[in-house]
């Protein structure tokens, strides 16, 4: 088609519209003719005026380019993020507003994006970077939407400023690492004032003739190792809000074995189960308890006169919503008359105690050989 032109018709009722003319000239019988294509663009210019205005209105910057990267379109918001004037940026290649040393690797990827155009949406994909007119880099979030007109298609691209973001997620990365230093000291205090307190304990029972006496002092000794030991595991860990409890059942029995009168080459402890992390919130330092007073008693009482013998404690994770916590010897077993809710002990006594602080339970299982108690807990206990 030839010239065309927009100009202004006026109908038959006298109203003025606006209107696209196309001239052709058309060579007949020696003569040259010109043929004129006349459309009613009103509805067009309409849709593109209130285009404009969103673009205009949009809070982050806008860029259309067409396919071959030139950029066509720039809202108001592009000007001030990137400091060029609309004038300066139309025509351009769309590298201007990238970092010199990733235009490259950005001229390949916009061919490969024109290849297979689709909508990318804010945020996706890697942390990206606009270049301003004075030279500054500033982090930028880009989604993009292909756009078929009838100049061919284009790619809108708008751009977020994430400068502000990016300080307040600084800021609160640094303020975590403030407290989680500060939280890791303070794990490190108490298991430090813990293991004095138990140390003194220690040398007050190694004073103390009477065996009765001592015992107590001993048993009190080992739960205060136990709750020690759960802050040891927290500094230790790089979450300072969980422990892994079959890692944490290992290193307690590992304490009470060698704090006991036990052949260690006679009595093996066995830990299977599938990863369970514990809160210490409220729930770390009750278990933690409760697996003391069960290996304790199993050390004490399940492998009389130096026999052999092996300990399990089996964790799972089961379909009934609770975590199941086994402890099982394969020593002399339970008295004919044992009731675990009749018991007088101050272990058994906190082990049912400490259950119920968390919403557990406690059981006996009778088998052939040895003794089997079965400790039970809520999954939401548990921290994922």
């Amino acid at each position: 088609m030839g010239l065309d032109r927009e100009l202004w018709g006026r109908r038959k009722s006298g109203q003025e519209f606006l209107v696209q003319i196309s001239l052709s000239p058309i060579e007949s019988g020696g003569e040259t003719l010109v043929t004129s294509i006349i459309r009613d663009v009103t509805t067009q210019r309409a849709a593109e005026a209130r285009f404009r205005a969103l673009l205009e209105s949009a809070p982050d910057g806008i860029v259309v380019v067409d396919s071959y990267g030139t950029i066509v379109i720039v809202n108001s918001q592009t000007e001030r993020l990137f400091g060029y004037t609309r004038q300066e940026l139309v025509g351009q290649p769309i590298e201007l507003l990238v970092p010199e040393r990733a235009r490259e690797r950005h001229t390949g990827e916009r061919v490969a994006y024109a290849a297979d155009p689709r909508l990318r949406p804010m945020g996706a994909g890697r942390a990206l970077s606009g270049r301003t007119k004075d030279g500054r880099e500033f982090p930028v979030e880009i989604s993009l939407s292909p756009l078929v007109t009838d100049q061919g298609r284009m790619v809108m691209s708008i751009v977020r400023d994430i400068t502000e973001r990016r300080h307040a997620e600084e800021t609160i990365r640094a303020s975590l690492r403030e407290k989680e230093a500060m939280l890791r000291e303070i794990h490190h205090r108490v298991k430090n004032n813990l293991q004095v307190t138990s140390s003194l304990l220690r040398l007050q029972a190694s004073a103390i003739d009477d065996s009765a006496t001592r015992q107590i002092f001993e048993e009190t000794e080992n739960r205060i190792r136990s709750m020690a030991l759960v802050h040891e595991k927290l500094y230790q860990s790089t979450d300072l809000s969980r422990i892994d409890f079959a890692d944490y059942i290992r290193s307690l029995g590992l304490l009470l074995f060698n704090g006991s009168a036990l052949n260690p080459e006679k009595i093996v402890l066995r830990v299977a189960g599938p990863p369970i992390f514990l809160s210490i919130d409220d729930t770390a330092v009750p278990c933690g308890l409760i697996i003391n007073e069960l290996l304790s008693n199993a050390l004490k009482h399940a492998f009389p006169g130096g026999r052999a013998g092996e300990i399990r404690v089996e964790l799972t994770d089961g379909a009934d919503g609770w975590i199941h916590v086994v402890v099982r010897d394969d020593g002399v077993g339970l008295p004919p008359d044992f009731d675990m809710n009749k018991a007088e002990t101050l272990g058994l006594r906190l082990v049912q105690g400490l259950a119920q602080q968390i919403d557990g339970r406690v059981a006996v299982e009778r088998g052939q050989r040895g003794a089997t108690f079965v400790f039970a807990f809520p999954r939401e206990r548990v921290r994922t």
